[in-house]
């Protein structure tokens, strides 16, 4: 009897412990932040890295010096949105440029800068630099150097906003790796 009594308790505590999320924060230059979240189930990585594909939650809401300036979420992905996404859970870091991948981030937001859709908000990492889209213009004030570390930390009481968690179907310009 205590042993099924332990596995009542146990088990809903073990399928629950397969979903991860983690909280990151990027500064760019002219006042420009980015702050986000994502989650995860472990069980669904198939390799070293978390891929956009993997991804169940994410979100990133930007800021000039601490004004909200835009947001973005999983829930938004449609056939017009650029999305990929590489994070190794083990460095506990986004891949950067130089890391392996062509354009490794790519959070609604084109190599150019101006996909982020109209009143949209987007985030990439590329050859030229790490920047923000802000209504379909590349905003090159927020601009850093491509090659700076992007790290996150585990989180997984994190709250997730509404517009955060994917709907039943995604579609997606980029091919994910």
């Amino acid at each position: 009897m205590r042993l099924i009594c332990l596995a009542m308790v146990v088990a809903p505590m073990m399928a629950q412990a397969d979903e991860v999320s983690w909280r990151f924060a990027w500064n760019g230059n002219g006042g420009y932040a980015v702050r986000g979240g994502m989650s995860y189930e472990t069980t669904a990585i198939d390799g070293p890295l978390v891929t956009g594909s993997d991804v169940s939650c994410f979100f990133i809401e930007g800021t000039r010096n601490g004004e909200t300036i835009g947001q973005w979420g999983l829930a938004l992905l449609n056939e017009e949105t650029w999305w990929r996404l590489y994070f190794d859970p083990v460095a506990e870091a986004f891949l950067v440029e130089g890391m392996g991948v062509d354009m490794p981030q790519a959070w609604n937001m084109d190599g150019f800068g101006t996909s982020c859709g109209a009143g949209g908000f987007g985030f990439n990492i590329g050859s030229a630099a790490q920047d923000i889209c802000i209504d379909e213009q590349l905003i090159v004030e927020s601009q850093v150097d491509p090659y700076t570390p992007l790290s996150a930390v585990r989180d997984d009481g994190l709250a997730f906003p509404s517009y955060a968690c994917e709907g039943p179907s995604l579609l997606s310009r980029l091919e994910l790796d």
